[in-house]
């Protein structure tokens, strides 16, 4: 579900802002009833009319895109740099990240033009699996490593309980590789759980979510979800919300 205007600014009708004037001004209908008041929200089985012409939405599409270091996670950037909708430039369609990734951080990041699919897997209760691969300096010692197990105090509240494995480590350079599988979605949370315990990240990526892998793809490369990868997904995320409503 989502907003009406927001609705009718996806589908090129007007600015979201020109979309609540037109719903104040009695212009729009939705299943054939005019709305006058804003905050309705409409599925995709609503039938909304704008004049009395129906509005023509876009046709969900659903991405898993290797995102590289260097991009950032938006539609677009002030400063000019390289965005993840750059990747995606043939497509006629409005498409956006379901949550980010770093500048610096690689990998695995689903793009769409679905924003019911998109709060459903970034709603807060959600437990989907983040696998993540970070190069990190210093060499993290097992009570180390417990202590993000256990769930680690960060300066916006305590982690879930992390899965953590030591893949190697380099005692020349002083490095290790660590992987680390988290299911919370919180602010550069993967470096700031390293940092809490001595070890800065060098390098970091996300070579897996839920039951979906980058195998196949190289860094900027994308291929479109089957749709029984998409409803696997909202099935998972249906059922990891409602676990813990």
């Amino acid at each position: 579900m989502e907003r009406l205007q927001k609705v009718m600014a996806a589908a090129g009708i007007a600015s979201r802002r020109k979309s609540e004037e037109l719903i104040k001004e009695g212009k729009v209908k939705v299943n054939g009833k005019i709305v006058t008041e804003l905050g309705l929200k409409v599925s995709a089985n609503d039938k909304v009319e704008v004049n009395e012409i129906p509005i023509e939405r876009e046709e969900p599409v659903y991405f898993l895109l290797y995102k590289p270091r260097g991009v950032i996670s938006s539609v677009s950037d002030d400063k000019g740099r390289k965005v993840v909708t750059d990747f995606f430039s043939e497509f006629k369609e409005r498409i956006y990240p379901v949550g980010r990734l770093d500048y610096d951080t690689s990998g695995l990041l689903l793009m769409t033009n679905d924003g019911e699919f998109a709060n459903l897997l970034m709603h807060p209760r959600n437990e989907i699996e983040k696998v993540y691969v970070a190069k990190v300096k210093g060499i993290p010692q097992k009570e180390s490593l417990r202590k993000l197990e256990k769930g680690i105090r960060l300066e916006d509240g305590k982690t879930a309980p992390a899965k953590v494995k030591m893949l190697s480590l380099d005692k020349k350079k002083q490095t290790a590789i660590v992987e680390i599988i988290i299911h919370e979605g919180r602010n550069r949370q993967v470096k700031r759980m390293f940092e809490a315990i001595g070890h800065e990240v060098i390098k970091l990526k996300r070579e897996r979510y839920g039951f979906l892998t980058l195998n196949g793809l190289s860094a900027g490369d994308a291929r479109e979800l089957t749709p029984h990868e998409v409803k696997q997904l909202r099935a998972l995320a249906m059922e990891s919300t409602k676990k813990n409503s």
